[in-house]
């Protein structure tokens, strides 16, 4: 008996906490949802688009390289540099025209003299670094990746 009257006394005390709870909770002001923000879905460049894609190749390059394998023709992608529209058109200036060319000719080096494939291929990333030093600085880390030790 004593154990029916401990029981009921425990749930009398519960059901008037959660009762208390709901009073307090009743008495707070209601508070309006956040206006939902618009998303907007990033669009990259034709260039970041390009530069992804010649960092994937290069990534593969670097592995035939690296392993001795063929080594395979010059992508001509790559030549679309020069006509890719980049995110500010103001970037695509003489300084950046003068290193684009420099790293086509340092990639096509790779491509003629696979003797020496491995200094080519690391003047190549080279000259990536120096423009991004100049122009767009976010990617660089993920660039020195690139290079052969």
């Amino acid at each position: 008996m004593k154990h029916y009257l401990v029981m009921f006394l425990a749930a009398a005390f519960m059901a008037a906490g959660c009762k208390k709870e709901t009073e307090a909770v009743k008495a707070l002001p209601v508070q309006k949802a956040p206006a939902k923000k618009e998303f907007k879905m990033y669009k990259m460049s034709e260039m970041a688009a390009l530069m992804e894609q010649m960092y994937v190749d290069n990534m593969r390059l670097k592995e035939r390289i690296a392993t001795g394998d063929t080594i395979g023709n010059f992508p001509q992608h790559f030549l679309k540099i020069h006509a890719s529209a980049m995110t500010d058109e103001s970037e695509n200036d003489a300084f950046f025209k003068v290193q684009a060319a420099k790293f086509l000719k340092a990639q096509e080096l790779i491509y003629k003299d696979s003797l020496n494939a491995k200094k080519h291929f690391n003047d190549a990333v080279s000259t990536c670094v120096k423009c991004h030093e100049q122009k767009c600085e976010g990617p660089i880390p993920r660039i020195k990746k690139l290079y052969i030790k």
